[in-house]
């Protein structure tokens, strides 16, 4: 490595890597930064169902990498990284070029998981990005307007099926939308709303068996079968083989087929290809092959290289791939970043979780604030907007945002009810929630949530 080079690269831009170089960039950091992703924007995940949903727009929920460093002094690159050498400090890139560093930050995130299901990643959609959104609304729409052209009842039930695999969080949230979502949808066509049908399909005896959002999981289930049409719940039912109109699962000791022209995948992910291939030995990975760093979050081996989020795993401390966890990883990265720049020693990084937020439903959603209270409905949805917005990126974008919510969401939709003998009910549901909202949003930013 040349000695001269004081660099610091930053490969990917989640909310690990967007984050690192913004705090970065606030804090007079002494050495050059580059933050290079092979996408336009960043993606605000928790919000990917607004922007499905038409509630936000892209803009909103995915800014331009360019729009969030400007004038920070951070260097966006759009490109996609090929290799990366730990011995030699470089990384590589497709358009050729090549990148020294003195310190490099992993925060590439993870990939869809397909698990060796025959068809899966052929025929179903994801629904981790951007794109995932535009291409789900695509075949809805597509579906809907065949099936209000067919005479075929089986044609048209087929049409009209939406199969989402994977219990987790991704997959109720996206199941709890769609039931809410396309009935609406489907009526202003000229349609039946109660032929839609959304079947989630689960592998464990329990949705979010495991997840953070598990003490969630009684209200997720009981608001499932609340919506405009009921999701359609099947545990213990994993799926086989997709092909381009059913799939095949099995549940029990049976085989079971069910058509469907629209089949969504959310059931897992695995590590980075690239994060596979570093030359970490197997025994300094953990078991799915992610690499162990440090409390500080730096590499085992590599002390010059820091790592969170989705692609590392904390050696001692098991954290889950939440935004909030790399959100905090990326103000930790930051400051030992600064440390080691100025001689210090870099310090553990305390991260918290404070709190799970689950989307349920257009208007609907659940908070559990520290394991401690749970609020659910149109209070947790005021909750999840309003704990959202105040993450997103830069100030003066969480100032318009909030203020733009505040005024389209709550003002008009709650606090001018078109019945005026719920005016004092609404009212007083709508400055609860955002009272409890600021509050949940003040404890998200204090040292001491306590």
């Amino acid at each position: 490595m040349n000695d001269l080079i004081q660099q610091t690269v930053i490969l990917g831009g989640g909310f690990t890597g967007l984050f690192t170089a913004i705090h970065l960039s606030r804090s007079n950091y002494p050495r050059s930064v580059i933050l290079i992703d092979r996408e336009e924007r960043f993606r605000f995940k928790p919000l990917l169902y607004e922007y499905f949903s038409g509630q936000m727009e892209e803009p909103e929920v995915m800014p331009r990498f360019q729009d969030l460093l400007d004038s920070s002094g951070v260097t966006f690159v759009q490109d996609e990284v090929q290799t990366i050498d730990l011995h030699q400090h470089q990384v590589t890139l497709a358009s050729g070029t090549s990148c020294p560093y003195s310190n490099l930050v992993l925060a590439l995130g993870s990939v869809t998981g397909y698990f060796g299901v025959e068809g899966a990643k052929e025929n179903a959609l994801p629904f981790r990005e951007g794109k995932d959104a535009i291409a789900l609304d695509q075949r809805l729409r597509e579906c809907l307007i065949q099936a209000m052209q067919t005479q075929d009842m089986e044609e048209r039930r087929r049409l009209l099926t939406v199969a989402i695999i994977g219990g987790g969080p991704t997959g109720v949230e996206l199941a709890a939308t769609l039931a809410d979502l396309l009935p609406p949808w489907y009526e202003a066509m000229g349609g039946q709303p109660h032929e839609i049908r959304v079947v989630l399909l689960n592998r464990g005896a329990e949705i979010l068996k495991g997840d953070i959002n598990d003490p969630l999981r009684d209200t997720a289930r009981e608001e499932l079968q609340h919506r405009a049409v009921k999701v359609e719940l099947l545990n213990e039912a994993q799926a086989t083989a997709i092909r381009p109109d059913s799939l095949d699962y099995e549940q029990g000791d049976k085989v079971e087929t069910l058509p469907a022209a629209t089949i969504v995948w959310t059931a897992g992910t695995s590590t980075h290809p690239l994060i596979k291939d570093l030359p970490i030995a197997e025994e300094k990975r953990d078991r799915k092959g992610r690499p162990l760093v440090k409390p500080t979050l730096q590499l085992l081996e590599f002390p010059d290289v820091f790592a969170g989020g989705d692609c590392a795993a904390v050696e001692g401390n098991s954290l889950p791939p939440t935004a909030q966890v790399a959100h905090q990883q990326g103000d930790a990265i930051a400051s030992n970043l600064q440390a080691l720049a100025k001689g210090r020693e870099p310090k553990p990084a305390d991260v918290s979780i404070r709190g799970t937020l689950m989307k349920l439903g257009l208007e609907d959603a659940a908070a559990n604030i520290s394991n401690q209270v749970e609020v659910d409905g149109e209070l947790g949805h005021l909750i999840r907007q309003g704990t959202y917005m105040n993450i997103l990126p830069t100030p003066l974008r969480d100032l318009k945002l909030t203020a733009k919510w505040f005024t389209e969401d709550v003002y008009q939709d709650y606090l001018e009810p078109k019945v005026t003998g719920k005016t004092a009910k609404v009212v007083a549901g709508a400055v609860v929630g955002t009272l409890i909202a600021r509050k949940l949003i003040k404890a998200l930013g204090d040292e001491d949530k306590k």
